[in-house]
């Protein structure tokens, strides 16, 4: 799974630039016909409206993003073909927003379309609905995308491919003794505080802090991480044939089964439940299920079935799960008194329906 961003895919002038392209398009093919499966998640459909519409096409208001992604996509998407095209490989675009994730037959349609694809060795070509989906424009949501493919075909590597060499230890604009992080293997306070810099330019969306929480969803999902440079010759043969290139974030010992990713990473959480020390011990250390008992406070409005996070007194998130009931209904149970023997009937997060989210 490679993902490439906006910034990577443009020139000087806004502009989609051919050069770029066609490196990407050549790396792509050659992995191909060598037998390897890739996907291809790119952002570039405003830059390409943009670069059409000229002047018009200035600001950052959802409209304007909006209109333009809806000229661009179809001028990106033929570029592409074109190139491909030129080496004899078919491509095929596929369009998702959030929302594909969030229901599950979606998200098992997508797998399925998806897979196919491959096996015909049909190059996907993956962007963000980006007419109709305002939040991903706002929030730079093709890296999420990117890794919730990936982990949507349990991909064997998403290399995220940006303007900078990899992450580095700040921001080295501002410090010059930043320097570039080789591999991350958790994901601590400090390195949230070197990513945390913003928007990378006035093309791309998500800066390297989005990158990171891609890198996060796949490293939980068992997937290893590459942020590379895109301009680094020969960057995709060259980091899937294992050479040290940028950021390998290094994934968890053991893959989450796929419907506990679908839980974790392509749900989007309705609410928040607070709990105790007990309830921390039980669904993170004896894998039981979250009891009302436990519960100490339920932020949100949410009904049986959706997402919630789960936090500690402290307010850090440990897990994420679907409620078994709605969040009205947990509000009533914590009213009543623990000697109630109704107060922990059933549960409030069934540990099938939950996933631990840290170490």
């Amino acid at each position: 799974m490679v993902k490439v961003g906006s910034s990577s895919l443009t020139a000087a002038n806004g502009a989609l630039s051919s050069p770029a392209l066609d490196s990407i398009v050549r790396q792509l093919v050659d992995l191909s016909k060598g037998g390897v499966g890739v996907l291809l998640v790119t952002s570039g459909a405003i830059a390409a409206g943009r670069g059409a519409i000229g002047t018009a096409g200035r600001g950052r208001g959802v409209d304007v993003l909006q209109s333009l992604a809806a000229v661009g996509q179809g001028m990106l998407m033929g570029e592409y073909a074109r190139r491909f095209r030129e080496h004899e490989t078919l491509v095929a675009q596929v369009l998702l927003t959030g929302r594909d994730f969030g229901e599950r037959k979606a998200y098992l349609n997508a797998r399925n379309t998806l897979t196919r694809l491959l096996q015909w060795r049909v190059v996907p070509i993956v962007n963000e609905n980006d007419t109709v989906a305002t939040d991903e424009i706002t929030f730079g949501e093709n890296d999420r995308l990117a890794a919730l493919v990936a982990t949507l075909l349990g991909a064997d590597l998403l290399l995220i491919l940006t303007d900078t060499p990899g992450v580095f230890s700040a921001d080295p604009h501002l410090n010059a003794e930043a320097s570039l992080v080789d591999e991350v293997t958790s994901f601590d306070a400090s390195l949230e505080a070197a990513t945390r810099s913003g928007p990378g330019s006035d093309m791309g969306s998500g800066g390297m802090a989005s990158k990171i929480a891609a890198a996060r969803i796949a490293a939980w999902s068992g997937i290893p991480c590459v942020i590379a440079g895109a301009a680094t010759p020969g960057v995709i043969g060259r980091v899937v044939g294992g050479e040290p290139l940028g950021t390998r974030v290094l994934p968890k010992p053991r893959r989450m089964p796929a419907r506990k990713v679908w839980i974790a990473f392509a749900q989007a959480a309705k609410g928040r439940l607070s709990v105790d020390d007990g309830a921390v011990e039980a669904i993170c250390r004896q894998g039981r299920s979250l009891l009302p008992v436990g519960v100490r406070a339920v932020v949100g409005d949410f009904e049986a079935g959706e997402a919630v996070e789960i936090c500690d007194a402290s307010g850090a998130l440990i897990a994420k799960g679907l409620s078994s009931c709605s969040a009205d209904r947990l509000r009533t149970l914590g009213e009543r008194a623990p000697g109630d023997k109704r107060y922990t009937s059933g549960a409030a997060v069934h540990r099938d329906d939950l996933v631990v989210l840290i170490a």
